[in-house]
This record gives structure tokens, C-alpha cells and sequence, in this order.
């Protein structure tokens, strides 16, 4: 197929969803489908306000409906709900174009963590916007069963991968990223900011040493509240990977997060993970062996991270090879089908017949 697909996020920028847009755009090539991406680094841009690492485009409405003039895409993706999505949504409203879309961020806590926004304004946000997506994909079923209690309908299941190259266990011989500091290592790795709960992380009183990895907003008051915690900045690739393989427990306090990638990619090193009981850890930890959820949302993760010392590390590392990008990328293309009730079929094939008539000959 020729699929579209528009996002806010995308390189330069480093998180999860760009990691998971890029991989699943990448094996999508790989299997023969032609693939456009529209994303902010081909706009003008400003950065957000609180986080200037985060551009936002200005004046993509027409350039879009130009992009999609000269695809002719036969299957469109809104990957997110900011300035790129909204302009991506308003072409195929306007030109009666079905398209689907992907919840990625808890976009209404996200927002109530930074301003004094009501979780209700957010959601009626993100309803209003995804309301007309043929299919709204989310990555956990907590995810699927949160969003359906607040109405949303159309939502499919797209699940995640993991790099098993690049996060994988320390060999012998290989140098310790950590040499010298008290074990156990408990590791947090992420944006260092409000909505990650950092905070639940680094005021544990846990043996050994506490390490973050990444920067943000929130970093340097971290840092000063607490500097028994080591922040080493940000890392990537392979060195990401040596401070992923060289750690003892993975910590994951965030309670915003809809997967939590790095979750995936701890476990893929062979390092158990410690989480609240939330959507991601909630999803992929429990009957796994390869990590454990604290009892509540606000108490229990210095017991969860104590638990994970005791796990099997080749368990932890088995149970990751289970996810694959490849396999992510087809549940992907799978849910760009035509949704099977005849209303919405009919809604579909639309774009299937202009895409046919705009490659259709013309006569001599």
C-alpha cells in the first residue's frame, strides 16, 4: 500500500513514540510498502512552551494538502494530536478522506501535570479528535479499558518491539559502565520531567546506587534535591544499551506513559523491572517473571525494586525476545484495513476508489 503517515513526533526528537513511528515505518518499507511521512522537521517551527526540546510546526495546513495531493496515499495514519496531526486531520475531514489514528500519550494527564488544565478539558480534547478515526490504536489493553470507561470507541490493538541487538545482557569481558559505584544498580532511563514521577524514583531509600539516564526540564531540581542520585545525561545506541546491560534492577515510576518502551528494552538486557500498577507495567509485567508492580499507585515501589533482585535475569531476557518490530509493523498495516461493520466498510472504500481512479490511464 501507499500509507501516509503524519506525526508530531519524529527525529530529531528521542522518546519512545518516535522510536516506535520510526521502527514500524522502517519494517513497513521493508515488507513493500510505500511509505510518505509528514513531520514537524519539515516545517517551520516553534518549540513548545516547558519543553523546548519538542518542536511544533507552524503553517502546515496547505503543505500538507499538497502532500497528500502529490502521494496519493491509499491508507492515511494520524500518529499524534498536536499541530502536524490536527492539519493532517482537518485535509481528510475536508476531503472526506477515512484515516485512522494512535493513542501514544496520556496527553490529558500530561497536560494537567505541567498547567492547571482539568483532566476533563484534555479528554474532551482527545475525544473530539480521534472521534473520526475508523480505528484508534493503543498499545495495552489497561489502555484499551481506561479510554473505552471514558467513551472512546474504534480502538484496536497495536503492541510494541524491542531492538534485542542494541538491549541485550552484559558479556563477559565487557566493560562496567558502573565501575565503582555501590550495587545493586537500580536505573531509571528517560526524559527527565514532571509527568515522568521521577521523583517516586529518586526518594527511595534503596540499596547501592540510584542512576538516570537522560535530561529535561526537571533534571537540574532533581539533581539538587537529590544528589545521593547519579544523573549521567543523555545517552543513545549502543552506549544506551552497555548502561541498560550493566544494571541490576529497571525502574519505572511513570503513571502517564501508555507502554513505556524502555520497559521492553530493560527486559530485552535482562534486567528485571520494577513499575506501578499502571498501563504498561500493568500490561507486560504480570505472569512474566521478568519484573514486579508495586501493590498501589502511591506506595510499594521501594518492595517492587527489592523483589526484582531476586529474578532471573536469562528469564527477563527470554520473555523480551517475544516482542519483534516486524511483528509490530504487521499488526500495524492490519489495522489500516477497512473496519468490518458495512457502515464503516463503505466509509473505507472511499479512498480505495480515488486512489484507483487517480492512477486509472488517461485517455489518448
Amino acid at each position: 500500500m501507499r500509507i501516509l503517515v503524519a506525526t508530531d513526533a519524529w527525529e530529531p526528537q528521542v522518546n519512545g513514540v518516535v522510536r516506535t513511528l520510526t521502527r514500524t515505518v522502517s519494517e513497513m518499507r521493508a515488507m513493500g510498502h510505500e511509505v510518505e511521512v509528514i513531520s514537524p522537521d519539515q516545517f517551520n517551527t516553534v518549540p513548545l512552551p516547558t519543553y523546548s526540546e519538542i518542536k511544533l510546526a507552524v503553517g502546515a495546513y496547505e503543505p500538507i494538502q499538497e502532500r497528500f495531493k502529490s502521494f496519493e496515499p491509499e491508507a492515511i495514519h494520524i500518529a499524534t494530536e498536536g499541530p502536524v496531526g490536527l492539519a493532517a486531520r482537518r485535509v481528510c475531514l475536508e476531503w472526506k478522506l477515512p484515516f485512522t489514528t494512535s493513542y501514544h500519550t496520556r496527553f490529558p494527564e500530561y497536560v494537567s501535570a505541567r498547567l492547571p488544565v482539568p483532566l476533563a478539558a484534555g479528554y474532551a480534547y482527545m475525544k473530539w479528535f480521534h472521534k473520526p478515526s475508523g480505528r484508534m490504536m493503543v498499545a495495552t489493553d489497561t489502555m484499551r479499558e481506561e479510554l473505552e470507561a471514558h467513551g472512546f470507541r474504534n480502538i484496536s490493538a497495536w503492541s510494541r518491539g524491542v531492538d534485542t541487538e542494541i538491549f541485550r545482557p552484559r558479556r563477559e569481558g565487557e566493560p562496567d559502565v558502573y565501575e565503582g559505584l555501590p550495587r545493586p544498580i537500580f536505573l531509571n532511563v528517560g526524559r527527565v520531567a514532571v509527568e515522568k514521577n521521577i521523583e517516586a524514583f529518586a526518594c527511595l531509600d534503596l540499596p547501592g546506587t540510584k542512576v538516570v539516564v537522560g535530561d529535561g526540564p526537571q533534571r537540574a531540581e532533581l539533581q539538587e534535591k537529590y544528589p545521593e542520585v547519579k544523573f549521567v545525561g543523555a545517552k543513545y545506541g549502543e552506549e544506551l544499551g552497555r548502561y541498560f546491560g550493566c544494571a541490576d534492577v529497571f525502574v519505572f515510576p511513570s503513571l502517564t506513559d501508555t507502554f513505556g518502551l524502555v520497559i521492553l528494552e530493560a527486559m530485552a538486557a535482562g534486567v528485571p523491572v520494577a513499575g506501578f500498577n499502571a498501563p504498561g507495567p500493568a500490561d507486560i509485567i504480570p505472569g512474566s517473571n521478568a519484573g514486579a508492580l508495586a501493590p498501589d499507585r502511591v506506595s510499594g515501589l521501594r518492595e517492587a525494586c527489592l523483589a526484582c533482585l531476586d529474578l532471573d535475569h536469562k528469564v527477563v531476557r527470554a520473555f523480551a525476545e517475544q516482542f519483534s518490530w516486524r511483528a509490530c509493523a504487521e499488526q500495524f498495516v492490519k489495522n489500516l484495513e477497512p473496519y468490518p461493520e458495512p457502515e464503516k466498510t463503505r466509509f473505507w472504500r472511499r479512498l480505495r476508489r480515488l486512489a484507483r481512479l487517480r492512477r486509472k490511464p488517461k485517455a489518448a
